[in-house]
């Protein structure tokens, strides 16, 4: 089976913890992705960052997250305790990751939002992306212990339920 787990920042233990006891068979990559900033014009860059003297603010900004990358990557293998693949992706990352996915037989991730409480505000944005147009199963995991139900908030009163969704 080829896992691939989505090693973000905030929540990567978790889902290393969730595979570790795969088989050994398992193939198992770690993929990193991160914004490529390439959005950004220069100009207001180079204002956000500092004019400095040599790289462009862009380019250091590029080197700090891109050390940052490896960083997590290297903990996060460490922790896996076993050999697997590691990617460090620079682009949109819920693009990346679904692109990614098509060639995995299980995608691993973790709820990066709102973790006070259930509900679809537990998926940030790129992460709610890739649960809904991935190719191919998906773990998703709760990084820490999950809220109670009581964190669900109560059924709206009799007779203003949302109309019914058109066919």
């Amino acid at each position: 089976m080829k896992i691939l787990i989505w090693v973000q920042e905030a929540t990567w233990p978790a889902c290393i913890d969730a595979v570790r006891s795969r088989p050994a068979g398992d193939s198992i990559t770690l993929v990193h992705a991160r914004d490529s900033h390439e959005e950004v014009p220069r100009g207001l860059m180079d204002g956000l960052m500092g004019r400095g003297y040599g790289r462009r603010p862009a380019d250091r900004l590029a080197a700090v997250s891109d050390e940052a990358a490896q960083d997590v990557l290297e903990r996060a293998a460490s922790r896996l305790g076993r050999p697997c693949e590691r990617l460090s992706l620079t682009g949109r990352p819920e693009r990346l990751i679904t692109e990614q996915a098509a060639t995995a037989d299980l995608l691993v991730l973790a709820r990066d939002g709102d973790r006070s409480r259930l509900g679809p505000q537990s998926l940030g944005k790129h992460t709610r992306f890739v649960v809904d147009h991935a190719p191919c199963p998906v773990l998703l995991l709760w990084p820490e212990s999950s809220p109670s139900l009581e964190s669900i908030p109560p059924p709206p009163p009799p007779g203003h339920e949302p109309p019914e969704p058109r066919p």
